[in-house]
């Protein structure tokens, strides 16, 4: 990487940084662009570089933070040697809630500005400076998994929606139980959605039907 093509990096990852600590501290309303350039030491033309409004620099340093999450706990599961599928979505589950549950500012963030639309969209079109795609390993770890899934997104939509709306309040005020004390009916109800859409495995032939738990 060149010196031109460094600098741009870290001026990028300035201004994610800085409006991240900006939107945890402040809250998202109360920031405006003018402070995170000036907090990031930057002029304000350099953030028209890389963002269009405050909003498009909210949907990208969600999809960055994402990304890196995601990635991470694919690097411990690979690090695990974990083969099986199902067992890969709940150690990489298990790897993210225990993040967020040691990073509460970045649950937050999450849990308040993440939407569906906002998600798909990013992890289709949103590559960082590692071109890490959260959608292209989405589609790794169903390719090799063995598995033909009805509806794939379903499946993930419903994962990502069961995970993020029922570790917030635990983490947060162990209401209705401690995080520890949801996590074995959290990982069931995921076993069960990923049960539910597939339709068969490549060697054995398992049906739809014949993969829901009984």
């Amino acid at each position: 990487m060149g010196k031109v093509e460094l600098n741009k990096k870290l001026k990028k990852e300035s201004l994610l940084n800085t409006a991240f600590s900006l939107f945890t501290s402040k809250g998202f309303q109360n920031t405006s662009i003018s402070d995170i350039v000036r907090d990031a030491g930057v002029a304000k033309g350099t953030f028209y570089l890389y963002f269009t409004d405050k909003y498009d620099i909210r949907n990208k340093l969600i999809a960055h933070k994402a990304t890196i999450l995601l990635y991470d706990a694919y690097d411990f599961v690979c690090s695990q040697k974990t083969e099986d599928f199902e067992e890969q979505i709940i150690q990489m589950t298990d790897y993210i809630v225990e993040r967020l549950n040691n990073d509460k500012s970045l649950l937050n963030f999450i849990s308040k500005h993440l939407s569906w639309g906002i998600f798909r969209n990013s992890l289709i079109s949103f590559h960082d400076d590692q071109d890490h795609n959260a959608y292209e390993l989405f589609v790794k770890l169903l390719h090799d998994s063995g598995y033909e899934f009805r509806d794939p997104e379903i499946m993930i939509y419903l994962i990502i929606e069961l995970v993020s709306g029922a570790i917030y309040n635990p983490i947060l005020y162990e209401q209705p139980v401690p995080l520890e004390q949801i996590k074995p009916y959290l990982y069931e109800s995921i076993r069960s959605v990923i049960h539910r859409h597939i339709i068969f495995q490549a060697d054995n032939k398992i049906s739809a039907r014949d993969a829901e738990p009984e």
